[in-house]
């Protein structure tokens, strides 16, 4: 089948460097800094300095993050950060010259670095957090009944897009707008893709945590996909954490400690969610107000342990990546060699 359709759509759509959903606004400075972020700077203790890390996008699934903020520990490794908005050509730029030392995204990001983003996965996030829903009522109820259907996305060659076009084509159904098996028509915003779900528009809307979710236990729609159950993509990464290569290459030691702070953040949620969901909603990092509803998918994210973190972890982050540049490239989303690809793509980095 031809891909060529699909190829151009994503080069077109100028692929977002998205922690899961990310937000268009351009970048500006966060108003809150942690309590230990405070005590460094009023001591001027940073040995990396200052850096700029997007952080302001208002998924659940940035949870590591916002953690890591407000709990200090990006401070406590040297950093003094601010939380930013970045679109695509922020990020871009901040990757390239070093400003933006690391980001989290999907394996949307493949593609991307494909086309030239000068950065490398060093670490895996976390699982889950994308769900279809149908209407209740609807006559769909599996992938086999999509044949024909009208499929809602936040943008043609994004992580949902491209979930969708793995599970699609998986199951033997052409995601190649050419051959009309199925349509994919993109929102600007998870409310509108609920909006024409409810009114007809399309058969299946595919959404970001937590507004697939909340309109589940709203009893407006049936879950169709979880992207953290269904068998092809349950315990795998959906997001990885992207260095820079002008980091990596001049400074080891800073992603070294970014990533302590990160799995710091990991491990902490793992032990700690409820207190998490009360700093994300209390800090207004996400606009969820059913805490039980968002504890239960923070916990769903699959958040490493502190003894998850051991001499195999950077071996399950490099077989993921290599995971889906394999289901990628089969798709013809890739056209590079699927094994080279991968082994250029990764950078294990020492973190202890």
């Amino acid at each position: 089948m031809k891909k060529e359709s699909i190829l151009a759509a994503i080069m077109a759509s100028a692929i977002l460097l998205a922690s899961c959903s990310v937000s268009e606004q351009g970048s500006s400075d966060n108003e809150k800094k942690g309590s230990a972020n405070n005590t460094a700077q009023s001591t001027g203790d940073f040995k990396f300095g200052k850096i700029d890390i997007p952080g302001k996008d208002g998924a659940l699934c940035g949870a590591p993050i916002y953690i890591a903020y407000e709990n200090g520990y990006f401070a406590e490794e040297g950093f003094d950060v601010t939380l930013i908005s970045a679109d695509f050509e922020t990020r871009k730029i901040g990757l390239n010259n070093g400003s933006i030392p690391i980001v989290n995204g999907d394996f949307q990001f493949f593609p991307s670095i494909e086309n030239g983003i000068n950065v490398k996965v060093v670490d895996g996030l976390h699982e889950g957090c994308i769900k279809f829903a149908v209407s209740p009522d609807s006559d769909i109820n599996s992938v086999d009944d999509l044949k024909g259907k009208k499929i809602g996305v936040d943008e043609i060659g994004g992580t949902p897009h491209q979930v969708a076009s793995l599970w699609l084509e998986n199951a033997g159904i052409s995601a190649d707008p050419s051959d009309g098996e199925v349509t994919f028509l993109p929102y600007s915003d998870g409310n509108l893709e609920f909006e024409a779900l409810a009114n007809g528009e399309i058969d299946v809307a595919a959404l970001w945590d937590p507004l697939g979710s909340i309109h589940e236990k709203a009893g407006d729609v049936r879950i169709l996909f979880d992207l953290g159950k269904d068998p092809y993509f349950a315990d795998h990464f959906c997001c990885f954490l992207y260095a820079s290569n002008k980091v990596l290459e001049e400074n080891p030691e800073e992603v070294a400690a970014l990533l302590r702070a990160y799995r710091k953040a990991q491990e902490w949620l793992y032990e700690n969610p409820e207190e998490a969901v009360d700093i994300i909603i209390n800090k207004n990092y996400a606009s969820i107000e059913d805490k039980e509803l968002a504890v239960d998918l923070i916990k769903s994210y699959g958040f490493p342990s502190a003894a998850e973190h051991d001499e195999n972890w950077d071996t399950h982050v490099e077989e993921d990546v290599k995971y889906f540049v394999d289901g990628l490239s089969q798709i013809g989303y890739l056209k590079s060699d699927p094994d080279q690809f991968a082994k250029d793509i990764y950078q294990k980095v020492e973190v202890k």
